[in-house]
């Protein structure tokens, strides 16, 4: 996820100064059609995936802090990405850090992969992950949403966003039986916190997942609702159902309705202020709609796959960036052309952000975690279409089945 926003001497996400140069190279492959192996490559991309999780034998140093060893990571913490500016020339990013959501949304795949076990059923992995979590939680500051922490658990100086305390509690219940017995039990205290944290913010503005804007957030709400109706069906000993939990469930399921502008659903609508009611007419700012997140809320969230006007958006992801999109990506033509696949999708129409801010590109660029979660889209509805024997089409989905050459 990324920051837009910074001084204007020093980037967001970076430690490189605006002036400074970059050496750019371009590099070009290709591959045999039908000569990739998927059930092979998934391991592959799963062990790139852990390069990125610390543990005690694998020890991160802090790229600002090189020599301190009291600034090196902690086991269980995830950092966004191995890239600094000062080991790796040409890009301006510093992703060596600790986001709330990224380091979720990882363990979420670490939990459901069938990890080998400790003895006792455990998996070390996870058990850091929650020691970790719980650290950063102590250390949040101003609020238990603070989004990003540093390699040895301390708080950075960033943004509120309160889809992190959400998808961090759907993390440590679908981790629960994975983990240690006293690990159960911090975890167990964590979730209580979190939620408790949650009922008190849910209904504010927050900042949003590619931390740009603060609004009212579709995938923030989303990933809340989900969270809030895991818990009130969990039957794991020690989790707190307060009596407040059903009503925050059915103000989340209708606030999410209200994003829908008749033609899809909106991002980010815009606090209007005064205790004024927001509206999909009024977004955070123009050109960022359709947004990718809406699809991450299916994938992450409470939306179902089945949702027609979750479809409907993302048909029209789909054409933006497809060969006469607004925003179309020259690169999907000839992956279509030479290979018959793709699209690649990107965050939203107006983004600028290619990964060198000195370069920006209208567009922006294609995102392997964007791409990836439309794949997941598809392969989970394809799941509900062949466990109910239902389409779930209607006027506003016919044009995402026709995508696919599925006529009505």
């Amino acid at each position: 996820m990324v920051e837009s926003t910074g001084t204007p001497e020093m980037r967001a996400r970076t430690s490189r100064r605006a002036g400074a140069s970059r050496a750019r190279a371009n590099a070009q492959n290709s591959f045999a059609p039908g000569a990739v192996d998927l059930t092979s490559l998934g391991p592959i991309m799963y062990t790139f995936m852990f390069r990125n999780i610390a543990s005690d034998g694998f020890i991160y140093s802090d790229p600002q802090a090189p020599g301190d060893i009291s600034r090196d990571s902690k086991p269980g913490c995830i950092i966004a990405a191995p890239s600094f500016p000062a080991e790796t020339p040409g890009i301006d990013e510093d992703y060596v850090f600790n986001w709330v959501r990224d380091a979720a949304i990882t363990a979420m795949e670490v939990a459901k992969a069938d990890m080998p076990t400790r003895p006792g059923g455990t998996v070390q992995t996870l058990n850091d992950y929650v020691t970790f979590a719980d650290l950063c939680h102590s250390n949040a500051q101003p609020t238990k949403g603070h989004a990003c922490f540093n390699i040895a658990g301390d708080a950075r100086s960033w943004t509120e966003q309160n889809d992190g305390p959400a998808l961090q509690s759907i993390t440590l219940l679908a981790a629960y039986d994975q983990l240690d017995p006293d690990t159960q039990k911090r975890a167990v205290g964590l979730v209580n916190s979190n939620v408790a944290f949650l009922l008190e913010v849910y209904k504010d503005p927050t900042t949003n997942l590619w931390e740009e804007h603060t609004g009212y957030s579709f995938f923030a709400r989303s990933a809340q609702l989900r969270c809030f109706e895991e818990i009130q069906a969990s039957s794991i000993t020690g989790i707190d159902r307060p009596v407040r939990l059903q009503a925050a469930i059915d103000w989340l399921s209708v606030a999410l309705a209200v994003h829908w502008d008749g033609s899809k659903y909106v991002s980010m609508m815009a606090d209007p202020g005064n205790g004024a009611q927001p509206s999909p007419q009024n977004p955070v700012v123009s050109g960022y709609d359709p947004n990718i997140d809406i699809v991450q809320s299916a994938v992450y969230g409470a939306i179902p796959v089945t949702d027609t006007k979750l479809l409907a958006t993302a048909a029209q992801l789909r054409s933006q960036w497809e060969e006469g999109g607004t925003v179309f990506y020259p690169i999907n033509k000839a992956d279509k052309e030479k290979f018959g696949i793709g699209p690649l999708f990107g965050r939203y129409p107006g983004d600028v952000y290619d990964g060198d801010t000195s370069h920006p590109v209208p567009g922006g660029h294609p995102w392997a975690l964007s791409t990836c979660n439309i794949a997941e889209l598809h392969y989970k509805l394809a799941v509900e279409i062949n466990s109910s024997g239902k389409v779930p089409v209607d006027d506003l989905s016919t044009p995402f089945f026709a995508q696919s050459g599925i006529a009505r």
